[in-house]
């Protein structure tokens, strides 16, 4: 019996829905089998490197009787893919460089899935600058709590420029999120809140924190421009 998801995997888990999917990195499998027990995906190819995670992923679809519908697959990233067969991966857990380079490599392999969803470790900016590049648009992004604030996004396959970053500062857009700028939730404004207060003592003239902390500030000064007045706060 796998482990029920938590906040992080359930994000990510209700941003795909495809009759084939491949998680990459899977390490236990829980997603994938979550995705088809709840009838997210028809079926599903399960992808880890190393032998430890590759044999729990393994027994966990055995225990679970569904060896007919998620087939485990031992490679690196989307190798084990033949160009077309899936039209949906997902990558969770990762740094997001790592998960660039994944989807560089596949792509230079002809595995170029409509649909990615991406849950990084650490900030996305390389991937939605991926994306921008790639030919894919952002389709959603939700932020999930957790030890830390993670960032979960689906990209699909699209011609000409992404209309998710019209009107909006393009370094804030690509650290923070075009789509969670515009929904300016509280979890978003702590996060930049907590950037701006990390980063000001740091932030001394021509060192990497000063161009951090003017995209923080350029995120904070867009989300204040576009909050409505608190009743409470007076004035």
């Amino acid at each position: 019996m796998t482990a029920p998801l938590d906040a992080r995997l359930e994000t990510v888990l209700s941003l795909i829905r495809a009759g084939a999917h491949a998680d990459i990195g899977s390490d236990h499998a829980a997603l994938p089998l979550a995705l088809v027990r709840r009838g997210h995906i028809g079926r599903g190819v399960i992808v880890e490197l190393n032998p430890g995670p590759l044999a729990h992923a393994r027994r966990n679809v055995a225990l679970a009787g569904l060896g007919d519908r998620l087939e485990v697959r031992q490679g690196d990233g989307l190798d084990p893919l033949a160009p077309d067969e899936v039209p949906s991966v997902s990558l969770t857990g990762m740094g997001a460089l790592t998960m660039r380079g994944i989807l560089e490599r596949g792509a230079a392999r002809q595995v170029r899935p409509d649909a990615v969803t991406v849950q990084p470790n650490d900030n996305p900016a390389p991937l939605r600058e991926w994306a921008l590049g790639a030919g894919y648009h952002l389709r959603a992004e939700r932020l999930a709590s957790g030890y830390w604030t993670y960032p979960v996004l689906r990209f699909e396959r699209a011609e000409g420029p992404d209309p998710a970053y019209d009107g909006l500062p393009g370094d804030a857009a690509r650290r923070y999120g075009p789509l969670l700028l515009r929904e300016g939730s509280a979890l978003l404004r702590q996060q930049v809140w907590a950037d701006v207060t990390r980063l000001t003592p740091l932030a001394a003239p021509g060192r990497p924190a000063a161009l951090e902390l003017a995209t923080a500030r350029s995120a904070l000064a867009w989300l204040e421009g576009r909050t409505p007045p608190d009743p409470a706060a007076g004035g």
